[in-house]
């Protein structure tokens, strides 16, 4: 794009990010005839999947379903090489959508959003770079991404270790070697426990240092079944459909029922099918898993006693096993995570009580013990949902600045736009299904009522858009009242936040994909009910 020094331009409309949710977006948009600026921090796109190259990267969601649906070539065409689609091939894939469609001359890489101030007088966006330059815009649409605000934890003495440092959400581009390496890492969430079985065979010593343990699945993730592939793909439109009647968004199959209403015998037969299946849709062995403790602790200690059977080490299996609530965190799928502990040059070690206590020249300070190690793998997760957002300089009406809005806690109506930020949208904000779901149908979802909005807006000569507080407050009052009724509240998850130091806890997706997007469409129906239209 040459020199962006002072480039300063007009536009309809600035997005923010080019991941999935950035690139429908400037698609959507340009096929409607707005002209359109997407700004890029990274050098290429693929947001999410550009940035996270940690060993063993991998989608949660089989890749059939984590995929575009907006265009039906597109879906017949590409083929996916298995079950769970990696990290390299996702991001291919994002290549070739940007090639087809078109869409790199509108973005802007290497471009990382600095402030973004509403002006009053002229309705307008103005949006600064943090290498100077300056855009103006009616609208801006933060395709920011839910998991991409990497969460690095403030340990005391970090800058004293003489090794390398990596978190599994910035990795470097050329990969890492770990042969002959000592290796620490932090963490055992979905980075972890993905990556914790290939680091481990290439090192020469790992040390895993555990806060909390994770539920995890086996993924049984294998080549893509042609036959599979080809049912799919006969039937696509139906597909879609299905898993949108899901609610988190995902077709999960037929349920067991009510696990209340079963007997112990048939809850263990029902949960042995879905285990040996794979996949996230254990959490849909029952209807009332994650509403009722009793059906919820069955489906825990069946996965305790898994753990248990894998782990030669009684008092390893102890440490691994979560006493947590399942489901309330995201749970975490896996290929031979849990057999990795049986490894002559893996240690656990159990940090619940007293957390990592410093780094030193040589290793990790824990438990009173010195871990020396040759380098330290930071797997400590994200500034969830709300980090992406407030890390830019956002000022609204009367100069009202974003983390002054959110101080308590995010609040948006429909998680699509914040009262006293007119203008502004969030693809997949807090306080809508977001991480709860599929991604991709989620952002797509979000992208067209975007898209609809805007084009609404200029057919009827409307300037601005800003939910009324009432909305909001009533939509946030919701969110929590949804939440509150299940057993989701229960955990420290980053669904709350509570993995970031000071930040506020609250429950910030929205649990139920097909209300949620029920309520969208009649809010757009009536004319964009619980907005100020100006």
């Amino acid at each position: 794009m040459g020199d962006l020094q002072e480039q300063t331009g007009e536009v309809d409309v600035v997005v923010v990010g080019a991941g999935f949710a950035g690139l429908y977006m400037l698609h959507r948009l340009r096929g409607l005839g707005f002209s359109v600026q997407v700004l890029e921090a990274g050098s290429d796109v693929g947001g999410t999947w550009f940035w996270n190259r940690y060993p063993g990267a991998r989608c949660d969601v089989e890749s059939m379903a984590y995929s575009y649906q907006f265009d039906d070539d597109l879906q017949q065409e590409w083929e996916w090489s298995e079950r769970y689609a990696s990290q390299p091939e996702i991001l291919r894939y994002i290549n070739h959508v940007t090639e087809r469609f078109e869409l790199r001359d509108e973005i802007r890489f290497n471009t990382r959003v600095s402030s973004a101030v509403f002006d009053e007088e002229a309705s307008r966006w103005s949006i600064a770079t943090e290498a100077g330059d300056t855009l103006s815009a009616q609208f801006c649409v933060l395709a920011t991404g839910c998991l991409s605000s990497q969460n690095r934890p403030d340990f005391a003495g970090v800058e004293k270790f003489e090794g390398p440092t990596y978190h599994t959400g910035t990795w470097p581009h050329e990969g890492v070697d770990f042969s002959g390496k000592r290796v620490a890492i932090i963490g055992t969430g979905s980075s972890a426990v993905q990556s914790i079985p290939i680091i481990a065979e290439e090192c020469e010593q790992l040390v895993v240092f555990q806060r909390q343990p994770n539920y995890s699945v086996p993924a049984h993730n294998a080549e893509m079944d042609p036959a599979v592939e080809a049912e799919v793909k006969a039937e696509y439109a139906e597909f879609r459909q299905r898993s949108k009647e899901f609610g988190f968004g995902i077709d999960f199959g037929e349920t067991g029922g009510l696990g209340a209403e079963k007997t112990a015998g048939e809850r263990e037969q029902c949960y042995q099918a879905r285990w040996q299946k794979g996949g996230l849709g254990f959490l849909g062995s029952f209807e009332d898993l994650i509403f009722d403790e009793e059906v919820n602790e069955s489906a825990a200690e069946f996965v305790r006693d898994r753990i248990r059977e894998v782990v030669k080490d009684p008092e390893v299996a102890a440490v691994l096993c979560p006493e947590s609530t399942i489901g309330c965190k995201r749970l975490c799928l896996d290929t031979q995570y849990y057999e990795t502990f049986n490894r002559d040059n893996v240690t656990l070690v159990d940090i619940s009580d007293s957390g990592i206590e410093g780094m030193t020249e040589n290793g990790v300070l824990a438990r009173g013990e010195e871990f020396d190690v040759d380098c330290i793998v930071f797997a400590t997760g994200f500034d969830a949902m709300t980090g992406a957002v407030t890390r830019i300089d956002i000022r609204g009406r009367s100069g009202m600045t974003i983390q002054e809005k959110w101080a308590a806690g995010p609040r948006t109506y429909l998680g699509l736009s914040t009262a006293g930020f007119p203008n502004l949208f969030t693809i997949t904000g807090p306080g809508s299904p977001s991480v709860l779901t599929n991604m991709l149908p989620s952002i797509e979802q979000h992208v067209n009522w975007i898209a609809d909005c805007i084009e609404y807006l200029r057919e009827n000569g409307i300037g601005s858009i800003d939910p009324t507080t009432e909305a909001e407050d009533a939509w946030v009052d919701h969110v929590n009242e949804v939440a509150g009724g299940t057993l989701l509240l229960s955990c420290n998850s980053w669904y709350l936040g509570a993995n970031v130091p000071g930040k506020p806890r609250v429950f910030m997706p929205y649990l139920g994909f097909p209300p949620y997007v029920e309520k969208c469409d009649e809010v757009a129906a009536k004319g964009y009910e619980g907005f100020a239209l100006v």
